[in-house]
């Protein structure tokens, strides 16, 4: 696996979930993605419980870790995160990001993370005020923000984020903060570049993506897109 620190630089970059992949062949869909440019591999974890789907754990964290040539960003739709942040750092992750709704202490779960080595992302749903990051912004490493409802794939980007990117984004500069903006949920083609030119640089996309018959040209031309979005 590479060991390198993930792109924090704000460099506008695409991020491919696995929770859209076929798993049946996921070694060359990961390997599909890399050839296409991807920045890091996308993998979310959920619970069941604070969002209403399961998805995956620790060993595929720990199997991707084997088959990977770019760093893994690991999405906690989790409770109580801060019980396995540890386990997934452990098994590979180079970015860890939980959600501020499922941590009491949140402040303690970034700490958690950044001790272990990872780089620590606060995420937060759509409905969620910019105004509950507060606390926060002075010690995350990236913020993420959903662009749909957290728990299924596929789903319909909700076009207020563009708005909620450009908000953040103003509110980080003021405090003199150059984090990443991280979206999640529904980003494609039709709203990549957008994105970027909003200010969000960490975009992951899923079924625009794997949907196709070729995960390379896919991420390919969501690249170009995003590179697109930068330059305009």
């Amino acid at each position: 696996m590479n060991d390198s620190r993930a792109p924090l630089d704000g460099r506008p970059c695409v991020v491919p979930s696995i929770l859209s992949a076929d798993f049946g062949c996921l070694r060359d869909q990961v390997a599909a993605v890399e050839r296409g440019g991807a920045a890091m591999i996308h993998v979310d974890i959920m619970d069941g419980h604070f969002v209403p789907n399961l998805s995956m754990g620790v060993p595929i964290v720990r199997a991707l870790s084997r088959i990977c040539r770019i760093p893994m960003d690991i999405h906690l739709m989790i409770a109580d995160p801060i019980r396995y942040v540890g386990a997934f750092i452990a098994a590979g992750a180079k970015l860890v990001s939980f959600h501020l709704e499922a941590a009491a202490r949140p402040l303690e779960v970034i700490g958690a993370i950044q001790e272990a080595g990872a780089g620590a992302g606060v995420a937060i749903k759509p409905k969620t005020p910019l105004a509950a990051l507060d606390g926060v912004l002075a010690r995350a490493d990236f913020i993420l923000l959903m662009s749909v409802e957290p728990g299924f794939g596929g789903q319909k980007f909700i076009p207020a984020t563009l708005e909620k990117v450009d908000e953040l984004g103003k509110t980080l500069r003021a405090r003199d903060r150059i984090i990443p903006i991280e979206v999640d949920g529904g980003v494609g083609e039709e709203n990549a570049a957008g994105l970027v030119a909003a200010g969000a640089s960490l975009m992951v996309a899923g079924s625009a993506i794997f949907d196709g018959i070729d995960p390379e040209a896919s991420t390919r031309r969501l690249h170009t897109l995003i590179g697109a979005g930068a330059r305009g």
